[in-house]
């Protein structure tokens, strides 16, 4: 009996060790059942949907980007030989990058399937890339170290769940899911405290990050009366209210303007 006991202690053992070797090698994070659509809920009709779209815009001087110290670790400093700074405030031809862009209210009782596909987050040259990005609540979110040297990945939600990990080897992956809306989860590295992103976390797909001069477009949407919403990490938030009538295409503007001490 206790040679029995025994075994069945050492089984058990090796069991939850491999379950802690798998766990921080990295893997993927199983995703939340996906739940049946309300009594009430509508679908679009994409044949007489809309869609807006437009530009962000800075007004005046932008500040320039402080360089990244990376001299602490030599795999960094090597990757960014040249010198590299921070994309804080990135303006292309008077338009503002990484701006956040995204319906805010107005969609009522609509219903959005979650995509399985999963959004990105890498950490390569030691930056976290994009540095601005979207998704779904419930859709995964997949981090991978393109990196040789070990980061840490922590993100810092207000509403939904914290997390932090580490991936110490190249090319390792690790799936997580946010389960909340939530504009913006942050994103930093405990090892390299320059390393920071940002995270829309919405309940529906019309959101987008300016890019090529400021640009955005938000497609397919139902007519109505909506919010939207323009966030930069720095400037803050701008919005406007959007009437769409079906099958119309509306163009906005949002300009943030430099900031004085």
């Amino acid at each position: 009996m206790p040679s029995t006991s025994l075994h069945t202690n050492v089984v058990a053992f090796l069991a939850a060790a491999s379950l802690v070797v798998v766990s921080s090698c990295g893997g993927t994070e199983q995703a939340p059942a996906a739940t049946a659509p309300p009594p009430n809920a509508k679908r679009v009709d994409a044949a007489k949907a809309g869609n807006v779209a437009g530009r962000v815009t800075f007004e005046g001087t932008p500040p320039a980007n402080e360089k990244i110290p990376m001299g602490s670790d030599p795999v960094c400093a090597r990757e960014n030989s040249g010198g590299v700074s921070f994309d804080t405030v990135v303006v292309d031809n008077g338009g503002l990058e990484n701006v956040f862009v995204y319906v805010k209210d107005g969609l009522g009782d609509y219903y959005f399937d979650v995509p399985t596909e999963p959004v990105t987050l890498d950490q390569k040259g030691c930056r976290y890339t994009p540095h601005i990005l979207g998704l779904r609540v419930g859709q995964p979110l997949e981090i991978v170290n393109s990196d040789a040297t070990m980061h840490n990945v922590h993100a810092v939600p207000n509403v939904n769940s914290e997390f932090n990990f580490s991936q110490h080897l190249t090319g390792m992956k690790q799936q997580k899911t946010f389960t909340a809306r939530e504009v913006m989860v942050r994103f930093k590295c405990d090892v390299h405290t320059w390393m920071s992103a940002y995270a829309g976390v919405l309940d529906h797909p019309y959101f987008a990050v300016t890019a090529n001069g400021g640009q955005f477009q938000l497609k397919g949407l139902p007519a109505g009366t909506y919010t939207v919403e323009a966030w930069h990490e720095t400037l803050g938030t701008a919005s406007q209210s959007v009437t769409l009538g079906e099958k119309e295409d509306r163009n906005i503007t949002f300009t943030f303007k430099a900031t004085t001490n």
